[in-house]
């Protein structure tokens, strides 16, 4: 797509807000390197993290980012569904008031940047809920947002190379970031 993009190894097995601080000291190196436009993209448990980055309150310039690319994201620790990741992020007992601070359908505001949204309906580990909650936070602000839940396709797809309908995921990603950054070409391709 003639953009820069770096790949980000956040820290695991670790608590809440260890990995956030990580991902936006990340960021603010990639604005002191001069980066103008930022987005994130990540998956599942990394989805929740990306998500988090984009919409983390008091977050300063250096730390904001543009647009957001979330993949079969765990979108709420309110939900007792894939309870693994709450337990590694938030511990055994953590308050509702935790919880719902790191809910990312809590944390939209009108000003959220513009959100990406994908999923699969078949998903058993992170059911499509969490994609329909962030969604319908995003319309309820009127961030804008676009979301795309197919049919058929397990957890962990990532590029999704050769699982069907899914796999169009990141033709539609590559148009919407285009549009998102100024780098669309005639083709969207």
């Amino acid at each position: 797509m003639g953009l820069e993009a770096s790949v980000f190894r956040y820290p695991l097995n670790t608590r809440h807000p260890a990995p956030l601080a990580a991902l936006q000291t990340e960021i603010r190196r990639l604005r002191d390197k001069g980066a103008d436009t930022i987005g994130v993209v990540g998956f599942s448990a990394g989805g929740h993290l990306a998500g988090l980055a984009a919409l983390a309150p008091n977050a300063d310039e250096r730390t904001s980012v543009q647009f957001a690319v979330l993949g079969y994201a765990i979108t709420s620790m309110e939900t007792e569904t894939y309870r693994p990741s709450q337990l590694v992020l938030l511990g055994e007992d953590a308050s509702p008031e935790l919880r719902r601070s790191t809910s990312l359908d809590a944390l939209v505001t009108p000003s959220a940047p513009p959100f990406f949204l994908w999923h699969t309906a078949e998903d058993s580990y992170v059911p499509p809920e969490h994609t329909y909650r962030l969604a319908a936070a995003l319309a309820a602000d009127n961030v804008p947002h676009t979301v795309h839940v197919f049919p058929h396709g397990p957890h962990s797809l990532g590029l999704a190379h050769g699982a069907g309908e899914a796999s169009t995921w990141t033709r539609f990603a590559e148009s919407w970031i285009g549009e998102q950054t100024g780098t669309r070409t005639p083709q969207g391709a």
